[in-house]
Formats: structure tokens, C-alpha cells, sequence
């Protein structure tokens, strides 16, 4: 009984406690009345909302079942774009056109090619977001050149508008040469073995445009009228991943030119490929003519492109900077015909 009772004395207190707790605790002021909702007429339920955007709507703009962007992907893949390991050259301004990170860095002002140490991490070759503003939008808009219009040329204060071409020739142009040797000027002092206008100087041969030049030149029609330049040729329809295309191969694997770019002009296929043979043997002979007075001159030796270190008239030094050019130019004259004749024969009758 006693501990029975005991039982009932320690229950009372936890129920005294609790009233006492409760007690304690006060609730605010209630707030304002909220906004009755909407009912439905006679009974019916609201009105539904608008139904939100698909996701993914825009992405099959371009990422359709048509298996074009899987062409253009496996051509690139192809391409010495992809296929070249320059894009290891990834520090100061070489970054700026062999790593696709600092060709678009350079264009919006994120990477400083002229700070102390400039160097892309982790570089990527020349690749779709080189080239296009892929994945700005997510509609066909994405497919927009990153560059357009009239670039800046090097070594000369001209600029040229390449068509679509210009996107190339922001980077296939040849590099900046100080001092540049001018016609009855200072002599030119070359320290190494490199000088010259660097690998891809198509832009200035297709243009004649910043290139040393004596006596008078002209220019082909194919300034004039192939107005999407490099484009117009190098990515017109090809077979395959061999050659046009997002490959821009000229040639396919056997060797044969890819002449779909030509033949809106050229309608005659056999006479066209005749005339390209009989060009680029003519101005093969030609640089080999300029080679033999450059190795003559002292700047160049024989079996070596290399320039060899010395003092040179600007003559010598502008003859060797064109035949490294229209070396490296690779066209064998097909980007300007008359302009690389009259350029080579010029530069051979003037030197001695």
C-alpha cells in the first residue's frame, strides 16, 4: 500500500509540473487574415497554371537524328587540328592560337599572353569551342564564328576581311618580324636560326598582304572573288573524314585533290587539276631558284631553311623571310598564283 501510494504522490507532481509549463508558455498575437484562393465556377476547380519550358527543347537544334554534328566531329577528328600535338606549345602568345583556351582567352581579355609566366592549363587543341559559340545560347545561333569581319594583318597596317575565312586567318597569318626589312633601308642582323614569319602565313599569301615586296605585284581573282577565302575550299563537300569538310584536307588519302571547292569556277575538272600541277611545278622551281642565291648570300645553307646568323642587306633578309613564307604557305602557289610568280621571279632578278 505504502508503495502504491508512493506512486500516486509522484504521478500528481508530473501532472502539477506539466500545468505549470503550460502555463508558462504564451502564444502571440494572431496574425492578419490571409487572401482567400480562387474557387472555381459552379464548383469546378481553379484554372491551371501554363506548363513550364521543356528543357531540352532547344538542344535538338542541334543535336538532332540527322548525324550531322557526328560528321562534323569524326572529319575534326581527322584533322591536324586534332591530330597535331602544337597545342603542348601553351605558354605566352604561342597559346593564343595552339591552344584553344587562349585563342578565346585572347579574344575576351581572360588571358594576359604578356604577364609575367602566361601559361594554359591543361590546353586544349583547336576544337569546336575554338571556332564557334558553342553552348552560349543552346539553339543554332551556337554554330556563330567567334571571329568576323576585317582582321588585323601583322607587319603591315592593313587589314583584310577573309569571309568566314577570317576566323582562320586570325591565326594562319604570319607573326610579327621586328625590324622589318624594307626596300633601300637599314641592314637587317639576324641572331638565329629561326628567322622568319613563323609556320602559317596562308592569310598573307591568299591576300598578298605582309610580305616583303619588290618591284610591282599583283594579286589573283582568288582574292577577289572567293570571298569566304580558306573556307570556300578547305571545308567544302569531301569524302569522308579524308578530305573537306571539318578535316580541311585538300587531298584524300590517295592523293587526289579535292576540287569541290573549285568547280564553281573551274567548271572543267581535268583542265583544272593539269593546271595546278603545272603551277606548283613552276613555283617549286622558283623557290628552288631563290634558295640557290640565298645559300649564295650567306643567309641560308645549302640543304637548311635555317637563316644563318649575320648582318644581311634588307634585300637578302626580305628574300629569305618570302622564301619562308611561301615555303610554309604549303599551297605551292594555288592560294595566289600571280602574286607568288611575280613575288618569286622579282626577289631572283634582284639579287645578285
Amino acid at each position: 500500500m505504502k508503495k502504491l501510494s508512493f506512486l500516486h504522490f509522484m504521478l500528481a507532481i508530473l501532472v502539477m509540473a506539466s500545468f505549470a509549463m503550460t502555463s508558462c508558455t504564451k502564444e502571440g498575437p494572431a496574425g492578419a487574415a490571409g487572401k482567400d484562393g480562387v474557387d472555381g465556377t459552379n464548383g469546378a476547380d481553379g484554372e491551371d497554371g501554363i506548363d513550364g519550358l521543356d528543357g531540352s527543347a532547344t538542344c535538338t537544334q542541334c543535336h538532332d537524328n540527322s548525324q550531322a554534328l557526328e560528321a562534323r566531329v569524326m572529319q575534326w577528328e581527322e584533322s591536324f587540328h586534332a591530330t597535331g600535338d602544337a597545342f603542348a606549345r601553351n605558354t605566352a602568345e604561342c597559346a593564343t592560337c595552339h591552344t584553344s583556351q587562349g585563342f578565346r582567352g585572347n579574344l575576351d581579355g581572360t588571358y594576359d599572353w604578356t604577364a609575367e609566366g602566361a601559361k594554359i592549363t591543361n590546353p586544349n587543341p583547336p576544337n569546336c569551342y575554338t571556332c564557334h559559340s558553342i553552348h552560349s545560347t543552346y539553339t543554332t545561333d551556337d554554330w556563330g564564328l567567334t571571329v568576323t569581319g576585317a582582321i588585323a594583318l601583322r607587319n603591315t597596317t592593313e587589314t583584310y576581311d577573309f569571309g568566314k575565312g577570317s576566323n582562320c586567318v586570325s591565326c594562319h597569318q604570319g607573326r610579327t618580324v621586328a625590324p622589318w626589312p624594307t626596300v633601300g633601308g637599314a641592314d637587317i642582323t639576324i641572331t638565329n636560326t629561326r628567322y622568319g614569319v613563323h609556320h602559317g602565313p596562308q592569310g598573307n599569301v591568299f591576300s598578298g598582304i605582309g610580305l616583303f615586296v619588290v618591284g610591282t605585284v599583283s594579286t589573283s581573282l582568288h582574292a577577289t572573288m572567293v570571298t569566304e577565302s580558306c573556307v570556300t575550299c578547305h571545308m567544302a563537300s569531301g569524302y569522308g573524314a579524308e578530305s573537306g569538310g571539318h578535316t580541311m584536307w585538300m587531298r584524300n588519302i590517295s592523293g587526289a585533290l579535292n576540287t569541290a571547292g573549285c568547280i564553281e569556277c573551274h567548271t572543267d575538272n581535268t583542265a583544272l587539276l593539269a593546271e595546278v600541277t603545272a603551277l606548283q611545278t613552276e613555283v617549286a622551281d622558283l623557290l628552288a631558284q631563290l634558295k640557290t642565291k640565298l645559300d649564295a648570300s650567306g643567309a641560308t645553307a645549302p640543304g637548311s631553311d635555317n637563316s644563318v646568323a649575320g648582318t644581311y642587306s634588307p634585300l637578302v633578309a626580305g628574300a629569305l623571310l618570302d622564301y619562308k613564307a611561301l615555303t610554309e604557305d604549303k599551297s605551292l602557289g594555288v592560294h595566289n598564283p600571280t602574286y607568288v610568280k611575280q613575288l618569286l621571279t622579282n626577289l631572283i632578278n634582284a639579287l645578285p
